[in-house]
C-alpha cells in the first residue's frame, strides 16, 4: 500500500488542486476495506482526505446512472476549490430513497471508492486508478451477502451479472495504474 500512497501524493492534481484516487472493482472484492486503509495511511502522512463511496449513490435499479449527482455535487465544486455536498441513499426499510446530506470539504486527496468509481468519463480527472478484485465470484457474492443480509442475495447476484457487463464495456481494469488481487482462499 505504501507505493500506492506514495504514487497518489506524488501525482499531479487533475481536479483543480485535488488529487483523485479511484478504487474500483467488482462488488465484494474488499474495495471499501482497502479504501479505509488507504485513507488512514494518507491521513497519517498529513494529507487532508475525503472518502466518497459509490454505495452512497447506487441502487439496485440504478447501478451507474446516478453519476451526474456525484459530478454536480462533489467533483465540479471541488475542481473549483469549493466544498461539495450530496445526499446519501438511505436504505432504511429496504427501499432506497434520498437521505441526509453529506458535506465534502476540499481535500488534498479525494478517494472515490466503489463500483464504477474509475469509469471512463472521470479518468481524465484521476491522479490514480486502483483496481481491486477477487476472481472467486462465489466468495465475492457470499462476502457481499454477509455485509448486506441474506435478503439481498438475489439482488447481489443480479448486480454481479450487471457489473460483469459494465466492466467489459468500460474496460476499467485495463486502465488501472495499480491492480490488487484478493485471494479468498
Amino acid at each position: 500500500m505504501g507505493a500506492l500512497v506514495d504514487g497518489v501524493l506524488a501525482a499531479e492534481p487533475r481536479l483543480g488542486a485535488v488529487r483523485v484516487l479511484a478504487i474500483d472493482g467488482p462488488s465484494g472484492s474488499g474495495k471499501t476495506t482497502f479504501a479505509r486503509e488507504v485513507v488512514a495511511e494518507l491521513r497519517a502522512r498529513g494529507a487532508r482526505v475525503a472518502l466518497v463511496s459509490t454505495d452512497d449513490f447506487a441502487t439496485w435499479d440504478d447501478p451507474v446512472g446516478w453519476w451526474p449527482r456525484l459530478a454536480d455535487g462533489v467533483l465540479h465544486p471541488l475542481a473549483h476549490g469549493e466544498p461539495g455536498r450530496y445526499r446519501r441513499m438511505d436504505w432504511t426499510g429496504g427501499r432506497p430513497r434520498l437521505g441526509g446530506w453529506v458535506e465534502v470539504a476540499v481535500p488534498d486527496v479525494l478517494v472515490l471508492e466503489g463500483v464504477s468509481a474509475g469509469r471512463a468519463s472521470v479518468r481524465p480527472r484521476l491522479s490514480l486508478l486502483c483496481w481491486v478484485e477477487d476472481p472467486d465470484e462465489r466468495a465475492r457474492l457470499n462476502r457481499a451477502v454477509a455485509r448486506d443480509g441474506e435478503e439481498s442475495r438475489p439482488y447481489l447476484a443480479d448486480w454481479q451479472r450487471f457489473e460483469h457487463g459494465w466492466f467489459s464495456a468500460d474496460r476499467t481494469r485495463d486502465h488501472a495504474d495499480d491492480v490488487r488481487i484478493v485471494n479468498s482462499h
